[in-house]
């Protein structure tokens, strides 16, 4: 079981969401803050797994409390949850270190599982928001896969794997593009994974967007 916080300033939402969790077999605790501050004492004082993340907090932001409450356990996932779908803001929330961002129109069935898979190690982010990552990653293939090849050391196979990930395309639609099987198309995702010291696709995705920012 796990324990998860709630940072939202509007107290009906944040009563809201903390009622749609409370049935959830996968909940210990649910701590609750109001704004930034509060939520990063409690990620001090508690076991936090998980934080539920308003962006458009008083004062501090959600962006600057998620790089604080990272600092502070970088295990901690934080989870956005914000109207705000802003190139800008989406970009920067990944930089912080959020595993999620949703849109404050989620499911609230969705949004408990989108809970439990980053806790368990998933990155998930709304498909209406995911494409602005891919768009970013997708601008100039070559800069980032060139520069993964120096860091990384990936085989021209991986390179070219790296790219159709970086594209959204699954297992299978990589398969039938290179024409091999969809084990063989496994194995390179999870040596490119291996690599890069990440734990899914989607955090391959944000560190080729992190390494184009570099190059």
């Amino acid at each position: 079981m796990y324990n998860i916080l709630i940072v939202e300033d509007h107290t009906l939402i944040r009563f809201g969401l903390k009622t749609a969790f409370e049935s959830k077999e996968f909940i210990k605790e649910i701590y609750e803050a109001s704004n930034a501050e509060d939520a990063i004492e409690l990620c001090k004082k508690h076991k936090i797994d998980a934080v539920i993340m308003d962006l458009g907090l008083p004062n501090m932001n959600g962006i600057e409390a998620t790089q604080e409450i990272k600092k502070i356990n970088n295990k901690i996932k934080i989870i956005i949850l914000t109207s705000h779908n802003s190139e800008e803001e989406v970009i920067e929330s990944i930089k912080a270190g959020a595993s999620a961002y949703c849109s404050k129109d989620i499911n609230p069935e969705k949004l408990a599982d989108t809970v439990l898979s980053v806790i368990e190690g998933a990155a998930w982010f709304d498909p209406k928001i995911s494409n602005v990552v891919l768009n970013a990653v997708a601008k100039d293939k070559k800069s980032y896969t060139d520069n993964f090849d120096k860091e990384y050391n990936l085989t021209d196979r991986e390179k070219e794997v790296l790219e159709y990930i970086c594209e959204g395309l699954n297992n299978n639609e990589i398969s039938k593009i290179l024409d091999v099987s969809i084990n063989t198309v496994k194995v390179h995702v999870s040596s490119i994974i291996q690599k890069l010291g990440v734990e899914d696709r989607t955090q391959v995705v944000v560190k080729a967007y992190k390494s184009l920012n570099k190059a």
